[in-house]
């Protein structure tokens, strides 16, 4: 591929060229065809399930349905206590001396402090310069930025001007960091889709081939942090990063996440979706902070050239990358690869749009490519087959965990809803038997308990994230009130729209082999 220097203190642009196929997948063979769509069929035999159960067997289903409640409460109970134990440790985080800290535990297999290298790559498509100004920004506060960090910004050649917004920010930001540079991922690569992993990829080899082949970086000090163009770290992150990592014996086998919170746009949305994305920030801490949970990537995260290089970095035909890329290193490195927290929470913007209509459909895209990650069900189902050695306890775990969610969202939501429904509507005197019965009914109680459990940690998840929102843009006006009122009762609804049915849209194209064409979701 042609190289071209841009100029300036170690920066530099490679650019390729290619024929365009955007908005379309690459041919799946039909033995993977098959594992993706295992979430897919398991949903469509719980319909069909659930169907005949109500009119065959009703009181089956009905319990069935009510012991799945049950179950989602008392999860949601543990993400409760999880996230308090998750918000103690940001405070914690928040007041440790990083420097002092790697001075008492620094041992004979710690790095020096001034040995790491961040490079931050920073793929974006179409993204608007205030949002890439305003993240530069946030980088270029950082610790040890002007000495110890490179910023890779990862291009599109499908976006018109993309050459001419990189140097416009390379012309601005450079002075502020110890390296700036941008690559462009070509299109129409063999074996490509449109997606955020391939274009990690080709600015993770170009990084590799650059600064260490031809400038001589030292691989074992470089750690990678990819990043979405929107988010914003907070401000001890790399100053924690580079102890974990210089600490860390085993940094060749770890990724490294903090939580996310949608913050920084949170004035600018409807109250409804507050409390969604408030639900998506509680458990994704709750995932980091509860030990009796596998933590998995989410959004911006970071790992070690090593560790990239030796898995073979991304895949070129992936949308949901973080979950694919640590699984695809689990496998890589016999099974030793796990995920360490980084307790010093990171904002980033929730979806939005022009219109209320706008802000609803971006915010069902969003999850419907989010949902695509039920590929990796199947994928970590293939990658145990060809890895017999890996413990089968060790792949079980990783697959449960995974499975869990993936499943309980298709599968199991189509059980709770249309299963206890069904049976309801289909048998009214078994309903009226139960309500006749009330607190001597197993499924009335299990039911109601269940209700009362989510109701209230849905407050609890409200109150928490209110807790630790940036200050208010403008005072609250008395239809905000009333919206966040309206959205409890509602969320029920919310749930469905923004989380059900993606999810078990996402899984049946992905049975069918439909593909999925990636876009950027409006933010701004």
């Amino acid at each position: 591929m042609p190289y071209q220097s841009s100029g300036g203190r170690r920066n530099s642009v490679q650019i390729g060229v290619g024929r365009s196929v955007w908005g379309g997948t690459p041919p799946v063979p039909i033995s993977e065809r098959a594992l993706d769509g295992i979430p897919g069929c398991l949903a469509w035999i719980a319909l069909l399930f659930s169907i005949a159960g109500a009119i065959a067997f009703p009181q089956v289903i009905l319990v069935t349905a009510a012991l799945l409640g049950f179950y989602s409460a008392v999860r949601f109970f543990f993400a409760g206590i999880a996230n308090f134990m998750g918000l103690r440790r940001i405070r914690e985080w928040e007041r440790r001396d990083w420097h002092a800290y790697y001075a008492e535990n620094a041992g004979p297999d710690a790095l020096a402090w001034d040995d790491v290298q961040h490079v931050v790559i920073i793929p974006n498509y179409k993204e608007p310069i205030s949002t890439l100004s305003t993240t530069l920004d946030n980088l270029a506060a950082q610790y040890g930025a002007r000495r110890s960090m490179t910023v890779v910004m990862a291009m599109e050649a499908a976006e018109t001007g993309c050459i001419g917004k990189a140097e416009q920010l390379k012309a601005r930001y450079a002075p502020c960091f110890a390296g700036f540079h941008y690559t462009v991922h070509p299109r129409g690569l063999p074996g490509e889709m449109q997606c955020k992993s391939a274009n990690e990829a080709w600015a993770a080899r170009w990084i590799r081939r650059h600064l260490v082949d031809e400038l001589g970086w030292n691989i074992n000090h470089i750690l990678i942090t990819t990043m979405d163009a929107d988010t914003l770290w907070h401000r001890d992150h790399f100053l924690a990063l580079t102890c974990l990592f210089a600490l860390d014996a085993q940094r060749y086998l770890r990724f490294w996440q903090a939580p996310i919170r949608y913050h920084t746009n949170i004035w600018e949305i409807s109250p409804p979706m507050r409390l969604i994305n408030a639900y998506s920030s509680a458990f994704e801490l709750a995932y980091l902070a509860a030990p009796w949970w596998i933590p998995m990537p989410m959004s911006s995260y970071s790992l070690s050239l090593r560790l990239l290089e030796s898995s073979g970095y991304w895949d070129g035909d992936v949308i949901a990358d973080e979950w694919h890329m640590f699984i695809k290193a689990f496998y890589a490195r016999d099974g030793e690869v796990t995920l360490e927290r980084v307790f010093l929470p990171f904002s980033a913007y929730a979806t939005t749009g022009d219109t209320v209509w706008e802000s609803i459909k971006n915010r069902y895209l969003q999850t419907l490519r989010h949902a695509w990650g039920s590929k990796e069900v199947g994928y970590i189902v293939a990658k145990t087959l060809e890895h017999p050695e890996i413990p089968l306890g060790k792949s079980f775990a990783l697959f449960f965990r995974v499975a869990h969610d993936i499943l309980l969202a298709g599968a199991g939501w189509v059980i709770l809803t249309v299963g206890s429904q069904a049976a309801i509507l289909l048998n009214p005197a078994l309903f009226e038997r139960m309500m006749a019965e009330g607190l001597s009914n197993p499924v009335f109680v299990l039911l109601q308990t269940s209700f009362l459990l989510v109701a209230a940690l849905g407050v609890v998840f409200w109150y928490q994230d209110v807790s630790v929102r940036p200050p208010r843009t403008h005072p609250q006006t008395l239809q905000e009130r009333f919206l966040t009122l309206l959205s409890f009762p509602l969320l029920v609804v919310l749930t469905l729209i923004f989380v059900a049915l993606p999810t078990l849209q996402a899984q049946t194209r992905l049975l069918v082999g439909v593909p999925l064409q990636f876009r950027v979701t409006k933010k701004v």
